[in-house]
Formats: structure tokens, C-alpha cells, sequence
């Protein structure tokens, strides 16, 4: 069945939880969606995990599209959602809502998602105006990782929990469908998603939250020794990638591979009449 913005709805309404993981490209959608994933996030951590950069502030609207639009060619099923990159909505609402018109028309994804609460409210609005399904971003926002000092979990006093509730209720108001929740005290998610009547979606946010997102190499042991706090890793993929490049280097080296069941066969009378 198709995952759309009232499927996800009916799950929080359910207690259902909704499972949404990163992808960036065509195949490993398709094993996403085979796996049975409700949703995938497109995320701007491609910036960092595929493209090799140092953070994901220097992720382009182009990046973005160029990725968004090679997942949506591998789902049918699943609900895509694709991350506004860094100064693709914060300059004006204009901005905002023309930008993320390209990720639906060019990127082909079924909703947006862009960082920040009650600063952003009036561009989550006019996005949803535009027919466009918005999903939030509040807490630890890493395109502010700047203004934030570093990587740090936010709302662990009384002043930043009422912010991230005034966050919370504002992108709710203006219209979004779904709330992430990045890095934040597990009660406190908790208490957010309970008063909500939108999904929330946790990272680094407990497990009160009415779903989970991780980017996929984290979860699956591909990225290094990078390993944040909030990160299970439920298979060691990296490993076993490693491994069978190893054996590949060695086999060729060896001339053990290709062997005869691998190659394509012609009659010697063909070769023969070569000379």
C-alpha cells in the first residue's frame, strides 16, 4: 500500500510506529523499500556520506534533486521526503516555496523537509499552500551547528524545553504533516509527541516518539568509526563489504577469477581461421 501523508496519520492515530531511514540513490532505495521501510528520507547528510564533504552546509539545491529524483525512481510504495538544503528556504518565503516546489517537480518527492520552529513557521505555511506536505525539523538543526557552538542535544533546561515546545506547536500551526526531532531529552519528546497531532519522528529523541529515522550507513556500520550516541548499528554491512572486495583484489590477482563458468566461449575452428 502506498505510504502517503494520511497513511502515516492513521499510523500515530494507531500506535503504529513509522519507520523512515535515509537513502541516496536508486538501488539502495529499492532494498529500502523491499525491506518495507514506510518512509524514506533523502537527506542533506548525503553531504557528508556520499559526496565526502565536511558538513552538510555545503549541499546544493542541485545535489538535493540530482539524489531526490534517483530515489523516487526506485520506490513505488514509499513515502519520500527530501531536505532543503542550506539557504534554499531561509533567505525569503519566496525563496522557500520555489525551492521546494523543484524538489517536488524536478526531485520528485512527495514532501519537503526544512530545519527550524517558530522563525520558520511562515515558510512551512506558504509551503503547504502550495500544495506542498512540509515536514519540520526542530532541536538539534545541523544546518545551525554554527550557531548552536557544535553538535550538542538541545532543550535540557527550562527555557530551551519551552522553546522546543513553542517550536513544536508553531510548524504544527503552520501546516507541517510530520515533526523531526533531533537530539533531545527522551521525556521530553515524549511529552511533545503526546500533546501533537501530527507524527513526531525521533533521532537521538527516545523511543516516544511515533517513529525513528537513522541515516543508513550509520545503522548499517558503513561509516567509518563515526558512531553517535543515538545510533544502533544493527548490521556490520561495512565489514562484510570490505571482505568481499579483499577476496575480489585476491582472486584477480591469484587468476582465480574469472573462471570458467564466468567467461564466453567461441568454437576453435573460429580461431584458427585467424591466423
Amino acid at each position: 500500500m502506498k505510504n502517503t501523508v494520511l497513511t502515516l496519520q492513521k499510523q500515530k492515530e494507531q500506535g503504529d510506529k513509522i519507520v523512515m531511514v535515509t537513502a541516496y540513490d536508486y538501488t539502495t532505495a529499492k532494498i529500502m523499500e523491499e525491506a518495507g521501510v514506510n518512509t524514506i528520507l533523502v537527506g542533506d547528510s548525503l553531504g557528508n556520506t556520499i559526496l565526502g564533504y565536511e558538513d552538510t552546509l555545503s549541499v546544493t539545491m542541485e545535489d538535493m534533486i540530482h539524489h531526490s529524483a534517483a530515489v523516487a525512481r526506485g520506490v513505488k510504495d514509499t513515502f519520500v521526503v527530501t531536505d532543503m538544503p542550506f539557504m534554499s528556504y531561509q533567505t525569503s518565503v519566496y525563496d522557500a516555496v520555489v525551492n521546494a516546489g523543484r524538489l517536488m517537480k524536478e526531485g520528485r518527492a512527495n514532501a519537503v523537509k526544512l530545519e527550524g520552529g517558530v522563525e520558520f513557521a511562515p515558510h512551512i505555511e506558504a509551503i503547504v499552500k502550495a500544495s506542498i506536505p512540509v515536514v519540520a525539523h526542530i532541536g538539534l538543526t545541523p544546518q545551525s551547528v554554527n550557531a548552536f557552538g557544535g553538535f550538542k542535544v538541545q532543550g535540557k533546561d527550562v527555557e530551551a524545553a519551552r522553546k522546543l515546545m513553542e517550536d513544536a506547536r508553531a510548524v504544527e500551526k503552520a501546516g507541517a504533516c510530520m515533526v523531526v526531532m533531533e537530539c533531545v531529552p527522551a521525556k521530553l519528546a515524549e511529552k511533545i509527541s503526546r500533546e501533537l497531532t501530527i507524527p513526531t519522528i525521533g533521532i537521538g529523541a527516545g523511543a516516544g516518539c511515533d517513529g525513528q529515522v537513522l541515516v543508513y550507513q550509520d545503522l548499517l556500520a558503513m561509516y567509518g568509526d563515526f558512531k553517535p550516541k543515538f545510533v544502533k548499528q544493527f548490521a556490520n554491512v561495512g565489514d562484510v563489504m570490505r571482505k568481499g572486495i579483499k577476496a575480489y583484489i585476491q582472486e584477480t590477482k591469484e587468476g582465480t577469477f574469472p573462471a570458467q563458468e564466468h567467461c564466453f566461449g567461441i568454437e576453435d575452428s573460429v580461431l584458427e581461421k585467424l591466423y
